[in-house]
């Protein structure tokens, strides 16, 4: 019996959330008493997974995977679960596992639980805990079925380094060309940025900034703080950015450790999108906006003028840094 985990890759190179899930499957196979068996989808070098925790690699190479296929990519992880053993299935929080945790669950028979946000409560019976009510509460789920498939949510248990040797084994599952029923005919992606998938700190948005012109300086603060750049529902509907960086409920949630919020008054489903960033900081002119109630540290005051002066000081402590 082992632990598996689907460590996802883009363009060749893990994401951070693989050594993430690693970190946490290691943790969990422990408890089990078993190991960790990473399955990857035309990755590079997997040597780094041996950091952190993973014993072995199920190495799949298929060009007709090159493209994100939900279908083709859960039949993949739920044959590697098979030949496995696997009873314990963890998967990432990213848009495209998200995807794919449902369809693994179905095919292997599977419970399954989201948002997953700690270790196991207890292993018998297998309990674990993950957020409800948009983020605003914790609740004990238990899975009684024999293969459990978890959810781990985004940045919530860190990456711990834990050393081991890896086995690494060419996998060939079998492709069914029904998966590919849906095809993806392009892809477009934005280069030299920081994705807000993978970004540690998001710089976020919002009408406060008056039009398009003034995002100057949101990219600036940004690209100081080695964030990506977000912005709020009505700025996005506006077309002032694109609508791939509007977070939110209703957009890309985000959870990272620190979320800094220019100009954004804080609708309910901004704030539920994003409750789960360790450290939110809020700049605005209202002393009465939502988000405050919200933020671990706020600023009352014209964002014209308090932004410029954060970058400037962010610049000098870097240059005496």
């Amino acid at each position: 019996m082992s632990l598996l985990i689907y460590a996802e890759s883009a363009e060749g190179k893990f994401k951070k959330v693989a050594f993430e899930l690693a970190s946490y499957a290691k943790k969990v196979a422990e408890s089990l008493g078993t190991t960790v068996t990473a399955v990857t989808i035309n990755a590079g070098d997997v040597s780094d997974l041996s950091k952190y925790g993973v014993d072995k690699v199920l190495k799949v190479n298929n060009d007709a995977l090159t493209g994100f296929s939900a279908r083709a990519y859960a039949d993949v992880i739920k044959q590697a679960a098979q030949k496995e053993g696997a009873k314990v299935v963890v998967l990432s929080s990213t848009t495209d596992s998200i995807y794919l945790s449902s369809l693994v669950a179905i095919s292997l028979d599977a419970g399954f639980t989201s948002n997953v946000v700690g270790l196991p409560v207890s292993t018998s019976p297998f309990q674990v805990k993950r957020t409800a009510f948009s983020n605003k509460a914790f609740t004990i789920t238990e899975i009684t079925t024999d293969i459990k498939v978890l959810g781990l949510a985004k940045n919530s248990y860190g990456i711990i380094e834990n050393n081991v040797s890896l086995t690494e084994e060419d996998f060939n599952p079998t492709i069914d060309a029904a998966d590919f029923n849906v095809k993806v005919t392009s892809v477009e992606k934005s280069s030299g940025k920081v994705s807000i998938a993978d970004a540690d700190i998001v710089v976020s948005g919002g009408r406060g900034l008056k039009g398009p012109e003034n995002w100057g300086m949101i990219e600036e603060l940004a690209s100081v703080l080695g964030a990506a750049t977000a912005c709020s529902k009505p700025v996005s509907d506006l077309g002032w950015r694109p609508h791939g960086e509007h977070v939110g409920q209703t957009g890309k949630p985000v959870a990272t450790n620190l979320y800094i919020a220019v100009g954004i008054s804080g609708a309910i489903q901004h704030i539920a999108g994003i409750n789960s960033s360790k450290v939110k900081v809020v700049i605005n002119n209202d002393p009465e906006a939502p988000f405050f109630k919200v933020a671990d540290y706020g600023i009352v005051g014209d964002a014209f003028e308090i932004v410029p002066q954060l970058i400037e000081k962010l610049k000098t402590f870097k240059a005496q840094h």
